[in-house]
């Protein structure tokens, strides 16, 4: 019994420690109405599971101890049926269902339901295994992350380049399956400033756990601050300078066969994200690695032993080179 109670102890110690933070994507912290809406609901259902396990539970463990077998005791009687027990057991489900069915339905057509006018639009492309989002209303098309102002309506809608993805961005309550040809909806207003988390949520191919996002919520000041940024064409290097060196391998070389860059006329390749202003994201390879000097040498390098089925390949060109493309590239802001 000791050794049981031992084991018993490091069990729900190990269990405890799930309970830490941070859970940078957990959807118990809303940021949007849309979040907000989903997680109310959750929480009524839960308290109703609650009180249905606390009744089924307690007369379980009741009959378990009132009715267990005693020695010396009588042999106890047979019954069959009981119709007030029965009738019962039936409706006290169905009214449990009928308390949960009616905001569950509530909440889906709510929604569901598109933004209302003057939201802001922003179409999401799913690619193995990167997101585009484009904003049609501003002329603007960046990867990986997405930037909304605070307090604003948003209204995302989603397609897919090749394979079935699933936009998730906990935190503002959203998911949605993204397939080649159709469009899905989203729409929210985010409620708080800062930066959510999240994810393709639809297994996708080798990448799918390296296919991530972020969502940056701004003022209303420094989202069309950064829109004003990003509607400009790329940056132009200095004469004579290492970033220069990086322009021209860049407009002469196999990178603008797959990416964009606004203001190099050579470079307008669409399969893989642009990169008027790759200079000013946060993270590189769909969200997964840093945006510094090193982390991005190393992905021109060798892209695929850094994400598993990246249809960048590996250059292999001399220190110098690459040296010069990262120059270029983090001068794109």
């Amino acid at each position: 019994m000791r050794r049981h109670s031992l084991l018993l102890l490091l069990l729900a110690a190990i269990a405890a420690t799930a309970c830490g933070g941070p859970f940078p994507q957990t959807t118990l912290a809303p940021r949007s109405d849309l979040g907000a809406q989903v997680d109310t609901l959750f929480t009524s259902i839960f308290w109703w599971a609650v009180v249905v396990f606390a009744i089924v539970e307690g007369l379980l463990l009741f009959v378990i101890i009132r009715y267990r077998r005693r020695e010396g005791g009588p042999k106890p009687s047979a019954l069959h049926g009981h119709t007030a027990l029965e009738i019962g057991w039936t409706l006290a489900p169905a009214l449990i269902l009928v308390f949960i069915a009616v905001p569950t339905m509530r909440t889906i057509f709510a929604t569901a339901a598109p933004a209302p006018a003057g939201a802001l639009r922003v179409e999401v492309i799913g690619h193995q295994w990167w997101w585009e989002f484009r904003y049609p209303e501003i002329g603007v098309v960046t990867a990986n992350e997405m930037h909304v102002p605070l307090g604003k309506p948003v209204q995302l809608e989603m397609t897919s380049a090749d394979v079935i993805h699933s936009f998730w961005a906990p935190g503002l309550g959203g998911k949605r399956d993204l397939t080649a040809g159709r469009i899905t909806r989203i729409a929210f207003t985010p409620d708080s400033l800062g930066e959510v988390a999240g994810q393709c949520a639809e297994f996708c191919g080798a990448s799918h756990a390296n296919m991530r996002l972020r969502v940056f919520v701004e003022s209303d000041s420094a989202f069309r601050a950064w829109a004003a940024r990003q509607v400009t064409g790329a940056a132009v290097p200095s004469r004579g300078s290492p970033a220069e060196r990086g322009q021209d391998l860049f407009a002469h070389g196999a990178c603008i066969a797959c990416h964009t860059i606004t203001g190099v006329p050579q470079a307008r390749g669409t399969v893989g994200p642009n990169l008027t202003h790759v200079g000013s994201r946060t993270m590189l390879a769909g969200a997964t690695l840093p945006n510094t000097e090193e982390w991005l040498r190393r992905w021109i390098s060798n892209a695929p032993s850094l994400k598993p089925g990246s249809l960048m390949p590996a250059m292999p060109l001399p220190d110098d080179q690459i040296a010069a493309l990262v120059a270029y590239l983090q001068s794109l802001k």
